[in-house]
């Protein structure tokens, strides 16, 4: 028995130079520290599970293993179509510039879209998506993290399995954390009907994969190459307000077509490739128009420059009078904090509408321990109390928008894989400038003078749950 404490008490302390050699962000590592050194036993076991970044250090080193698409044939960033093109070159030139950064950023080409359609909750993303997959033809491409059991969660299964049976190629893919409670059982007739189903996973001993932390946060819907669907909603009853412990559930979804589809193929194929090992090529491109510039903001622990946290911190930089911004979560890291600050600080408005309940208790209380500091640069915070807001929008100015699945916190800006989408359109901007309207009207404004006379044990479970932010 003395020997078993021994190994763990070493174990322990093995640990630590592990951790200061992967070089994480300070917070990050005082964290992690803190957890090892007070948690003995139990510390250096959780890091071995979730903070290794074992799969980001294995990925980047052998990116085209993981890649659907061979380095040679991928489009450098600099480049786009060129409808894509004309419709760039006709932005003022600081937006010209700002596009350049984003590709930059990203690794990715500017594109566009020809149509957008914004979708207010379920109740119209949902059947958007159900008369997408009836009417498709050639192939439908489904990628959630988290998928019910549940009677809404049986509907799209008949639905997707009814596309297989009509000869659609019809892939699957869900977040083996995400979406846990689906069982194998459950998807038998989708794939006796020829359907294609695989788990994202990052634990898998078979494949060397023991990243229990990492997951697929992605929401992406892709049909016959033409139309996609990209935001925050999943499958769930809860989407569409039917779940009374939860109430009323605001999410934001967007369908596009245009050359932005050509993009997004591509991304569900490096998260196909990954999971499975197949390699599936994009459709032949159609010609498009080219009527809303955009940009595609890939977020995960296999890209090194941290490009989901930049793209926004630029947005934050290149607004000059609003940014409002909905999340789900919110416990920002240093670098986003300090953008919401400065752009405060420059007499824009600057509001934030994060949820007053959610799923995860802890990150509510960790989100709160930053507003004092957020209040005192002038930063307006609502806590959305109507049910869950679970949408995360940003709108900038009066003509960029920003809809996807990343929250502003840690867990979306580093170690899950995310997808956003950026466009230029003033229609769509004033569309969800409404909508956020709405919401901060259904929401409690927290009123600095009274924030500041919280209870103490409220300020005490915050001061207690923010050095644990990064690991939430």
């Amino acid at each position: 028995m003395k020997t078993v404490f021994a190994l763990c008490y070493l174990a322990t302390w093995a640990a630590i130079p592990h951790l200061l050699f992967l070089k994480k962000r300070p917070a990050a590592t005082l964290a992690w520290l803190w957890a090892i050194l007070f948690i003995p036993f139990i510390g250096p076991m959780v890091y071995c599970l979730f903070g290794t970044d074992r799969l980001k250090r294995r990925r980047l080193k052998h990116r085209t293993r993981y890649s659907a698409w061979p380095s040679s044939q991928r489009t450098p960033a600099s480049a786009t179509d060129d409808a894509t093109a004309v419709l760039i070159r006709n932005l003022p030139g600081r937006e010209r510039q700002f596009l350049q950064l984003l590709s930059r950023i990203n690794q990715l080409p500017s594109c566009s879209a020809e149509a957008l359609h914004i979708l207010r909750d379920a109740k119209e993303f949902y059947p958007a998506l159900e008369q997408r997959i009836q009417h498709a033809k050639h192939h439908v491409l489904v990628e959630f993290y988290l998928w019910r059991s549940d009677e809404t969660g049986r509907r799209f299964l008949r639905l997707l399995t009814e596309a297989a049976q009509r000869g659609v190629t019809v892939r699957l893919l869900l977040d083996g954390v995400g979406s846990f409670g689906l069982r194998h059982d459950q998807l038998k007739d989708f794939r006796k009907a020829g359907g294609r189903f695989t788990w994202f996973q990052s634990l898998d001993p078979k494949r060397g994969r023991f990243m229990l932390n990492l997951r697929n946060h992605r929401k992406l819907q892709i049909i016959d190459g033409v139309v996609a669907f990209v935001g925050g909603m999943n499958i769930g009853r809860e989407h569409e307000g039917l779940d009374p412990l939860f109430g009323h559930w605001r999410d934001v979804q967007v369908e596009v077509s245009g050359s932005v589809v050509q993009v997004l193929h591509e991304v569900f194929a490096d998260d196909w490739f990954f999971a499975t090992g197949e390699k599936i090529q994009a459709p032949a491109a159609p010609v498009h128009r080219a009527t809303y510039p955009m940009h595609v903001v890939v977020g995960g622990p296999d890209r090194a420059n941290e490009p989901l946290s930049k793209s926004i911190v630029s947005l934050l930089h290149e607004a000059t009078v609003r940014v409002w911004i909905a999340t789900g979560y919110f416990v920002p890291d240093d670098v986003l904090l300090t953008a919401l600050e400065l752009a405060a600080g420059r007499g824009m408005d600057v509001r934030l509408l994060v949820a007053e309940k959610n799923d995860h208790r802890g990150l509510v209380i960790a989100g709160r321990s930053y507003y004092d500091e957020l209040l005192a640069a002038g930063v307006r915070i609502f806590e959305y109390s109507a049910g869950i807001n679970h949408a995360k929008i940003a709108v900038a100015d009066e003509h960029w928008a920003m809809v996807g699945s990343a929250n502003l916190d840690y867990r979306s800006m580093r170690l899950n894989f995310e997808l956003n989408l950026l466009f230029r359109s003033p229609e769509h901007n004033a569309t969800l400038a409404r909508i956020l309207e709405h919401d901060f009207a259904l929401s409690q404004e927290i009123d600095p003078a009274v924030f500041a006379r919280r209870p103490f044990r409220q300020r005490w479970a915050e001061a207690a749950l923010r050095p644990l932010s990064p690991m939430l």
